[in-house]
């Protein structure tokens, strides 16, 4: 077949083109011919087609995203906000971190080893091209039923893909969390997330500007594997539960991206790179368009120059060819030399292939035959954009009718000891040890706080003790039940768990999980999800800094629950200040903060005794939350209290049995005048936490709380070798233990 040149697109508009194979629909077809004023190329053609891809234009979701912006709070701490690879926080002395959480959802079914692992490597690339040295990663996880065969398959494989490739990268994995419910049986959720520290100073933005400064390609050579890869592959459901598409799924190499690490900070230490982009989805196509189309002239490419695995590739493959561990720096022709003697060193395969120049086009090259012209705002920044239709579900008034407190509660003290058992064994409330020994969550030296602590935690400054924590969370049943206020349960757990360890919330990034954006069911959860963070986010102070929206988690008719993720990032002035979960000492005092309310609605009571998916979430009071993280961040500094947990899943008998597992130190609970012993325990209010208090601290802590207006009730003391409900029931830890650590081994071990 004879090359598809620019000249020949002009000359034959009649040849018919796989538009529709590529992923594009008929009209975004004919508004591609109607920008270029002619067919494209089948090498432009690809180009379109990933970059219009939901998964990298954001087609369907971008009118509801601009809520983040127009509701942006003001901050102070904000350095770079959303449209970058991932957003800069100011923390203090000179320090700014990078954060993002992204999806790699589709891969990770495919092919979950190299789907997950590639996640992990290609959020990484999005804090490097920050200009940043990666510190630590998480990993948000949902699964299908934990009892499911195909269970079994996906999270053993996912589990050792992030281990595998965190681990061989140096990066210690500091938090996230693993959830399991039947509705992402065809559609687990594998999001990953990174964090990177720099001096303000080092900041680099993905621009190339200024005429004649050199295109070089760096790191892993360009392969077969990972075209069309996250571009295309999630951008549609799947047609059934079987997997398929594996050449779509990208192979990682940790070893390369560890190299490709090194190599760039040297560079940005000797001031070599203008811009930098890395390649992720949709590749050369991603990172030339985007480059030029933020800079402030043209480029132009030789894709002949560009490093290939395997010499037959076509040109349209070589764009949109996914293959890890790459990455474009824009370089002034007088320092080329130096860095392509940096990577060298680093045994990093560079090429120069191509440069900026005057113009406004983006022109490739293949064989000394022009193949793309086009403006690259067209590409990367000016696709389709939907006003999708969207409708509140039929079912929805039904399912918040069907309310959890109609459920059968237990009807004496063995049945309530019996569920506790029940609950705390349940594979949503159990101990992921077994996962989270799988990563290394102290390389490098620096981690303080990791899982299962409320958020986790890494010291950045070894002066001063400056560090940084950082927690994820969502809950799908609350956000079907009620999709605006599930997304401010979302918020307000994470920065509820980032005060819990004593740092201030700054800033947040998130991974907004949805089904199909052509339901507009689906489209109503969507934008009611929006509405509900942004505005949380506005009454909290903590900008939006950048995220990831990821669509068609679907099978079929059946979507996932609206799931979305929200990471909090905060700072702490001095570590070893920070508050742990496990209560430390016997003798301290037991308080609960907040307000307890007969609230069970998707709550985890429900589920594992029940089955019970129905009626409306816990009340959001964001006041509430602000007021409850000033205190935990008064309390942590001054040395008041010695431990803290946040109460969310399970309610607080969860959080109690947790502190009192990881302490090895039993508790004596008493059930508050007011309270019965159920709701007690096992209520999901939010806006709680759980603190032990040396005595020697109890006045001060208490006349703290009164005088800010924070509710606050003594409800025990830690004590003895069980946790033991004072009238009701005790649990020897050694039962607790068993109770919480056998379950994942059970199912997966």
């Amino acid at each position: 077949m004879s090359l598809d040149t620019v000249e020949n697109a002009a000359k034959t508009p009649d040849v018919e083109l796989p538009w529709a194979e590529l992923g594009l629909k008929k009209d975004e077809y004919e508004r591609v011919v109607e920008i270029l004023g002619r067919r494209p190329t089948g090498a432009e053609l690809a180009m379109y087609s990933v970059m219009w891809s939901e998964h990298c234009s954001y087609k369907s979701s971008k009118v509801h995203l601009r809520q983040f912006g127009e509701k942006a709070p003001q901050s102070d701490a904000m350095l770079v906000g959303i449209g970058e690879n991932a957003g800069v926080v100011d923390v203090g002395q000179g320090y700014a971190v990078t954060f993002k959480v992204e999806s790699h959802n589709h891969p990770s079914y495919v092919e979950p080893y190299q789907g997950a692992a590639t996640g992990v490597g290609g959020i990484v690339r999005d804090i490097i091209a920050m200009g940043a040295r990666p510190v630590a990663v998480v990993d948000p996880l949902r699964f299908g039923a934990a009892d499911h065969p195909d269970t079994k398959r996906v999270l053993p494989g996912v589990v050792a893909g992030i281990g595998g490739y965190g681990n061989c990268l140096g990066l210690p994995n500091i938090g996230g969390e693993v959830v399991f419910d039947s509705c992402y049986q065809g559609n687990p959720l594998v999001n990953a997330g990174a964090i990177g520290v720099m001096r303000h100073e080092d900041i680099h933005l993905a621009k190339a500007s200024g005429t004649g400064n050199k295109v070089i390609m760096y790191g892993a050579r360009t392969g077969g594997d990972g075209i069309g890869g996250a571009s295309i592959l999630a951008s549609e459901t799947f047609d059934d539960a079987k997997p398929s598409k594996r050449p779509a799924v990208q192979v990682g190499d940790p070893f390369q991206e560890k190299l490709l690490i090194e190599c760039t900070l040297e560079a940005f230490a000797e001031k070599l790179v203008v811009g930098i982009q890395d390649l992720g989805a949709a590749g050369i196509s991603c990172a030339t368009s985007e480059l030029a189309s933020n800079g402030s002239g043209g480029m132009r490419v030789d894709l002949d120059d560009v490093p290939l695995r395997d010499s037959t590739l076509s040109p349209e493959e070589i764009l949109m060819s996914e293959s890890q561990e790459r990455m474009c720096a824009v370089v002034e022709p007088s320092k080329v030399e130096r860095f392509l003697e940096i990577c060298a060193k680093w045994d990093v395969i560079a090429t120069v292939i191509g440069e900026v120049t005057d113009g406004d086009r983006l022109e490739i090259f293949w064989h000394g035959e022009k193949i793309v012209d086009v403006d690259p705002r067209t590409v990367a920044h000016e696709g389709p954009v939907y006003e999708r239709p969207l409708a509140r579900p039929d079912w929805q008034d039904a399912l918040q009718a069907d309310d959890a407190g109609k459920l059968a509660r237990p009807a004496n003290a063995a049945e309530l000891k019996e569920q506790v058992l029940a609950l705390v064994g349940s594979p949503n409330q159990a101990s992921k040890k077994w996962i989270t020994q799988q990563y290394d969550h102290f390389v490098q030296g620096n981690t303080v706080l990791a899982q299962p602590e409320d958020s986790g935690m890494i010291r950045i400054d070894d002066t001063s003790g400056l560090g940084v924590a950082i927690a994820t969370d969502g809950n799908g049943r609350y956000a079907k039940l009620d999709p605006y206020t599930g997304a401010q349960l979302a918020l307000a757990e994470a920065y509820r768990n980032v005060a819990t360890t004593g740092a201030k919330p700054l800033a947040v990034s998130d991974c907004l999980n949805f089904g199909s954006p052509e339901d507009p069911a689906v489209m109503w959860q969507f934008a009611e999800a929006i509405r509900g963070l942004a505005d949380g986010c506005q009454q909290l102070g903590t900008p939006v800094t950048g995220g990831n929206v990821s669509l068609y988690n679907q099978t079929g008719e059946a979507a996932i629950h609206p799931t979305p993720v929200v990471a909090v990032l905060g700072v702490i002035d001095d570590v070893a200040r920070r508050t742990p979960v496990a209560f430390q000492e016997d003798g301290q005092l037991l308080y609960l903060l907040g307000d307890t309310r007969e609230e069970f609605g998707g709550s985890a009571w429900s589920q594992v005794i029940h089955d019970h998916l129905g009626g409306l979430p816990p009340k959001v009071d964001l006041e509430r939350e602000r007021l409850l993280a000033e205190i935990l961040i008064s309390a942590s500094r001054d040395g008041m209290i010695d431990a803290a947990h946040d109460l969310s899943d399970g309610g607080l008998i969860q959080a109690v049995v947790e502190s009192a597992l990881l302490g090895g130190k039993g508790a004596r609970l008493v059930v508050p005048d007011g309270l019965d012993a159920f709701t007690f325990l096992f209520s999901e209010s939010a806006g709680r936490a759980v603190v032990s208090v040396p005595r020697s601290e109890e006045l001060r802590f208490t006349d703290m709380c009164g005088a800010r207006g924070l509710p606050v009730t003594r409800i025990g003391v830690v004590d003895g070798d069980a946790v033991d409900v004072q009238g009701e029931f005790a649990l020897s830890l050694d039962e607790l233990r068993e109770a919480h650590e056998a379950v994942l081994p059970g199912l997966f071990g």
